[in-house]
């Protein structure tokens, strides 16, 4: 590969990673609480998302040193999607479990803003990295908050 096309290559990784090639879109529910959603099944999506950035790491390091241009298409393609749901979780958290769910009015709101901010924070450190400890730490921020959050059979 040359020096050339593997520069052009870091560079539209990192243009993408750090999302100035895509169009961005907030998912977010409106900030209107209509009591329809269901927050156990949140907390399940984070989960998967989770298992989603485990999973791309574990790929980037099978592809490490791999300098064939699928091996390299393929990184960033993992690089990608590690990041993509790495940040879903922080929309997630950010755009409706603090804005809906965790209130001034509970008696144990700091522990639950404590929990909540630190899976924004594991969110990011996987963002930041590309071990499989940081992508586990994220898994386990977010089994913290399932005390909060109980499934609801109905």
């Amino acid at each position: 590969m040359s020096k050339t096309y593997r520069s052009i290559l870091i560079a539209i990784t990192i243009l993408f990673s750090a999302g100035l090639m895509l169009p961005q879109s907030v998912q977010a529910h409106c900030q209107i609480p209509c009591g329809i959603y269901d927050d156990y099944a949140r907390v399940q999506s984070m989960l998967e998302d989770a298992a989603t950035v485990q999973k791309s790491v574990k790929m980037m390091i099978a592809l490490t040193g791999k300098t064939d241009v699928q091996s390299q298409n393929q990184m960033v393609r993992w690089v990608i999607n590690k990041e993509d749901h790495a940040q879903k979780i922080i929309d997630t958290i950010s755009d409706y479990f603090l804005t809906q769910r965790v209130k001034p009015s509970q008696k144990d709101y700091s522990e639950r803003l404590k929990h909540h901010h630190a899976v924004i924070l594991a969110a990011m450190k996987a963002k930041q990295n590309a071990d499989v400890d940081s992508a586990k730490a994220l898994e386990k921020s977010i089994k913290m908050l399932s005390k909060y959050y109980p499934e609801h059979k109905h």
